[in-house]
């Protein structure tokens, strides 16, 4: 079998998954519609057309973790596809359409073009990846740790005055979905970084005005 090219293993290559797509049902969801709920069983995957997804697990206390949110051209449920439960909660947080594709379909379009599921591989490593490094930073770093390695993640590149607005409006519970703690800890942190003048909050967007310490 011929090496894969580079762009096979891009995943910033969405020819696949658009073909795969067109071949889906379209349907459409409410935000704060639940797609998938943990530990159900499911053999559907759902690529997202427009809006956005956000797959997280919560305890029996309500506390939820999120482990990812996905746009256009990106796609969930693929974990279940074995025929095991579902390991994860998603949710759509925007008026969202996604095209269903069954088991039975994904499979007939891989074995049409064998090279999807180096795609598919590729992404069942980077999101196990990220599980662990999630699972990490919650054992092993206190929850402003968290948040500082947040921000500067979500951060764009700085200006001319040095500082870098976030790439998006985030509520401070949104933020704490992330961190694994509870919302008014975050504003508590957030509050008090705002008052040290490392961030600010301009028409609420989170600025960082300055670099965050690393211990608080």
């Amino acid at each position: 079998m011929p090496a894969a090219s580079p762009s096979t293993l891009n995943p910033r290559n969405t020819e696949h998954i658009e073909a795969l797509a067109a071949q889906g049902v379209h349907r459409h969801y409410r935000r704060g519609a639940l797609l998938i709920q943990e530990g159900d069983v499911g053999d559907t995957l759902y690529i997202v057309l427009k809006g956005r997804l956000r797959a997280y697990v919560a305890d029996a206390t309500g506390k939820e973790l999120t482990l990812g949110v996905y746009g256009p051209l990106e796609y969930v449920g693929e974990m279940s596809l074995d025929g095991g439960p579902r390991s994860a909660n998603v949710e759509a947080t925007d008026t969202t359409t996604c095209a269903v594709i069954t088991r039975e379909r994904l499979l007939a379009y891989i074995a049409e073009h064998p090279e999807f599921a180096l795609e598919l591989m590729a992404r069942l490593i980077r999101r196990a990846r990220l599980a662990t490094e999630s699972a990490r930073s919650v054992a092993l770093i206190d929850v402003y740790g968290r948040l500082v390695k947040l921000l500067n993640d979500w951060a764009r590149e700085s200006n001319e005055a040095g500082e870098r607005p976030l790439r998006e409006k985030v509520t401070h519970q949104q933020i704490a979905q992330h961190l694994a703690c509870s919302r008014e800890m975050v504003s508590r942190l957030l509050k008090d970084l705002e008052t040290g003048g490392f961030i600010e909050v301009r028409e609420r967007w989170i600025w960082l005005v300055k670099p965050l310490p690393a211990r608080w």
